[in-house]
């Protein structure tokens, strides 16, 4: 099955009833070739003239990169007159942006992060674009409302991921697949047919630097980890930290391991980091579609019904076995 290229695929997918409409089709192509001019960006560096701060803040008040405003740009314009979508909302925008094509109401929903890890992008580190699809019922307006519905509605999710190769993983719901740009063709190739995450690991991903702000279910099971063989667990963990949440994840969905971005004691009011909307929730449909498991502590963040469009949430996710003993702990 490898080698064929994404248009194939997807046709491929329609005709076996697996991709549910011609207009997710064309979304997802659209997607992706967005990713591929984004990523053309990224990795001409200083050359593109687009690296640095942009001197703003986006909704969450952080200050923005250059290339996060231009990347979402060029995902905002790639959609604009398709008649698939109702409506986009990012990461960097503070309200949903409605898509007025006329008479044709678009039967999907865009969530996107344009520029996950971009505080790396400065110092030539994996970045990455994240994408959600939902559906919006017939006649509704595309409001903040349409956009507020559980991980378990998306009808695809996927990422881009910018590194020494630029891939496209995605998944409409019946297992995760991976495409490589040909940068010579401009092609997006089928190279993983099917992405699956071992049950065990002996790696994990968690901010390290944070550990005196975490609550004590983490302290508990990442002790485990360091103690090493010397310990309860009786096997030595490797510690992998990129900063780059799509890099992570990358990572984990190739070999295995667990991701953590806990709550922490310096913000007891926010329920997390990382934003449920945009990072959180397609990144545990894959990491669900691929076999295995995430939470925020407490339940599956797939069923969250969210409150808000930039709703922030607590997130471990990875191999099953490790996902489910850390969200024990924090039950105990």
């Amino acid at each position: 099955m490898t080698g064929i290229h994404l248009t194939r695929y997807l046709v491929e997918q329609e005709q076996q009833g697996l991709l549910s409409t011609p207009a997710l089709r064309l979304l997802l192509e659209t997607v992706a070739d967005a990713c591929k001019r984004i990523g053309h960006l990224v990795n001409q560096g200083e050359l593109g003239g687009a690296l640095g701060s942009n001197q703003t803040e986006n909704v969450q008040g952080e200050v923005q990169k250059k290339l996060d405003v231009i990347a979402n740009d060029i995902m905002l314009e790639a959609h604009r007159w398709g008649g698939y979508l109702s409506g986009l909302a990012s990461e960097e925008m503070e309200q949903v942006q409605a898509i007025d094509a006329g008479a044709t109401h678009g039967e999907y929903l865009l969530l996107f992060d344009p520029l996950d890890g971009s505080s790396n992008i400065d110092v030539n580190v994996t970045v990455g674009t994240i994408f959600s699809v939902l559906r919006i019922a017939a006649g509704s307006p595309a409001s903040e409302a349409a956009f507020l519905q559980a991980g378990t509605r998306q009808v695809a999710a996927g990422y881009a991921l910018y590194g020494p190769q630029t891939m496209l993983v995605l998944s409409l719901g019946h297992g995760v697949v991976g495409f490589t740009l040909d940068r010579n063709t401009g092609t997006w190739t089928l190279t993983q047919a099917s992405m699956h995450i071992p049950e065990q690991t002996r790696e994990f991903a968690i901010n390290m630097s944070n550990q005196r702000h975490w609550e004590e279910p983490v302290q508990r099971y990442v002790a485990e980890l360091l103690a090493g063989k010397s310990g309860s667990r009786g096997t030595d963990f490797n510690m992998r930290w990129i900063a780059s949440m799509v890099a992570d994840v990358h990572r984990i969905l190739t070999r295995g391991g667990i991701f953590m971005y806990p709550r922490d004691a310096r913000e007891p009011g926010k329920a997390g980091k990382l934003r449920l909307m945009y990072e959180a929730n397609p990144m545990s449909f894959l990491v669900e579609q691929a076999g295995g498991a995430a939470t925020n502590g407490h339940q599956r963040i797939l069923d969250i019904e969210p409150a808000q469009l930039h709703e922030r949430v607590a997130v471990f996710l990875g191999s099953r076995h490790e996902v489910e003993r850390v969200t024990g702990y924090h039950a105990s």
